[in-house]
């Protein structure tokens, strides 16, 4: 019996390591790099917690070496998808069952046991697998990951400690259901953290999950799968099945219990999704909860009285960490007339320290971009504009798939403001930039907000304080997560919630209490301590 009041351990967000050179922690990672790629993993499907190996397999291979082979996996065939959401929903009876708190010290235990005793394992999977040096691993596949997990169960009691005022004689009370049916998680390449998001936020507040995880992700996303079975997840409540990503979801898309969609991915795909839901409306049992996060085209914008060296530092961190592969890299930059031949000098001076090649090698600032398509659809770009009249290549432009997919961090300036680098989302190290006449400075601020369908991120920089009012207010509708004087990546969780509106998703905002609102089904409860015993009210005595 437990009659106590729960109090969760407070939330926290995960300190960073810094990886110094002689450091306990860098020596520990590197072991652990070359451990990983002592081996080749074999991945099942994972389904009711039963790992099965369905023998059609395809290999995991390391973006900057793809001669190299990580791990082999098992794909899902139709009848493992029917299975996964049969035992998802049988699981998913008992599971919202189960006292909140004791859903709470299952993912509050995979936040230690991923802070504590696999920090290696996921790093080093993360930067083998998906290409990430090793900050940009820490920050995501340890730090981020954990925040999510802490903040999340905070979030969950705020949530069921929100309830309706009573009155005498009568109490009210509000009940926070799980959905009715399962929630289907689809996740992306770039981020470990958000994969993990996708399929525990639901799962935390009672549903039961079929999880298909980036086939360009998978062996992290497997350790993750490991680290929630150790933490005590039931089987069944979260089903992890690698495959063709279409097949999967036809099967998904057309079943009657399809309660909710946690999605990030671009946005034809989310569009894709959207179209079949509707196709298939009369067949649901409820309405699903379509929760997305997908495309951006983020910008920086420089006004006349900004500082050029914290501008410089914005636009190379906000479009080449990560090889610009974050839905919220920047991607397109502003610049003023006025402030053009100063800012170039010093761009230019700064790119030419840039570092790119292997994980291997922690002095590298750039690394692999994640796949043959990916290359060839970046390289695209910069091949068409290498040929196009107004567009200068100010640096990089070059790309080399001989070995990895490596593509130089390319700076592109452009005459045209809607040349197709500064509309289109690249997802790879291609920044261009659009100088502006000091004096059409508004103008341009309509150019930033009307030139692509995405609504994001996006940062300004200006030492104006009436300049920065004026600008926060004019690009309001343009990104959801805004910044100034910074660059428009690096959202922390529980500090700044994170999603964007028009063609960059449903700005639920991951990250925050809003987005565990999506999961739940609220119902709500009046008992009357002393019900009447008579129909007639006061007003009938004349």
């Amino acid at each position: 019996m437990n009659n106590a009041v729960v109090k969760i351990p407070e939330a926290y967000n995960e300190p960073i390591k810094e990886y110094l050179p002689a450091s306990t922690e860098t020596k520990r990672l590197k072991g652990e790099l070359n451990r990983q790629l002592s081996l080749t993993v074999e991945i099942p499907v994972i389904i009711n917690g039963e790992r099965i190996k369905t023998g059609k397999t395809d290999v995991v291979q390391c973006p900057h070496d793809h001669g190299h082979v990580l791990a082999t996996y098992h794909n899902a065939s139709e009848v493992h998808v029917k299975k996964a959401i049969s035992s998802a929903l049988e699981a998913k009876r008992k599971w919202e069952l189960m006292p909140w708190n004791q859903r709470a010290a299952i993912f509050l235990k995979a936040a230690d046991l991923i802070s504590q005793k696999y920090s290696s394992r996921l790093n080093a999977a993360t930067m083998l697998g998906q290409s990430k040096n090793v900050f940009q691993a820490e920050i995501d596949a340890t730090c981020e990951l954990v925040d999510f997990l802490r903040y999340n169960v905070k979030f969950m009691e705020d949530i069921y400690r929100n309830q309706p005022l009573s009155e005498k004689g009568i109490w009210n009370r509000m009940e926070y259901r799980a959905l009715e049916g399962f929630v289907f998680a689809l996740t992306p390449f770039n981020f470990t953290a958000i994969a993990g998001n996708l399929c525990s936020a639901p799962a935390l507040m009672g549903n039961s999950v079929v999880w298909k995880p980036s086939s360009a992700a998978l062996l992290s996303g497997y350790y993750l799968m490991e680290i929630f079975m150790e933490a005590g997840l039931p089987d069944g409540v979260i089903n992890f099945i690698p495959g063709n990503g279409a097949m999967i979801s036809d099967i998904v898309l057309n079943h009657r219990d399809l309660a909710g969609i946690h999605f990030t991915g671009s946005t034809a795909v989310f569009n894709s999704l959207w179209e079949k839901i509707g196709e298939n409306i009369s067949k649901y049992r409820s309405y699903p909860a379509i929760v997305g996060e997908t495309g951006g085209k983020d910008y920086i914008f420089m006004h006349p009285s900004a500082n050029t060296n914290q501008v410089v530092t914005a636009a190379i961190r906000g479009a080449f960490e990560y090889q610009g592969q974050k839905c919220s890299a920047c991607s397109r930059m502003y610049i003023p007339e006025s402030r053009w031949g100063e800012f170039k000098k010093t761009l230019v001076s700064e790119m030419q320290t840039i570092q790119m090649g292997s994980v291997m090698e922690f002095k590298n600032f750039v690394n692999a971009v994640i796949d043959e398509p990916s290359f060839a659809r970046i390289c695209g770009y910069i091949k068409r504009a290498q040929k196009a009249d107004g567009v200068e290549v100010l640096t990089g432009g070059t790309f080399d798939d001989s070995k990895g997919y490596f593509v130089d961090p390319t700076v592109l300036v452009v005459k045209d403001p809607e040349y197709e680098t500064m509309t289109r989302e690249i997802f790879g190290p291609v920044l261009s930039i659009y100088v502006y006449p000091d004096e059409q400075l508004d103008q341009t601020l309509d150019l930033v907000d009307k030139t692509s369908e995405y609504a994001l991120t996006g940062g300004v920089f200006a030492s104006d304080r009436q300049a920065i009012a004026d600008m926060e207010t004019r690009l309001s509708n343009s990104a959801g997560n805004f910044y100034i004087n910074d660059k428009p990546t690096g959202a922390v969780v529980g500090r700044q919630p994170f999603g964007g509106a028009r063609g960059s998703g449903t700005n639920d905002k991951a990250g925050s209490l809003m987005n565990l609102l999506r999961w739940v089904s609220p119902r709500t409860i009046k008992e009357n301590f002393v019900p009447p015993e008579d129909y007639q009210y006061p007003f009938m005595g004349e």
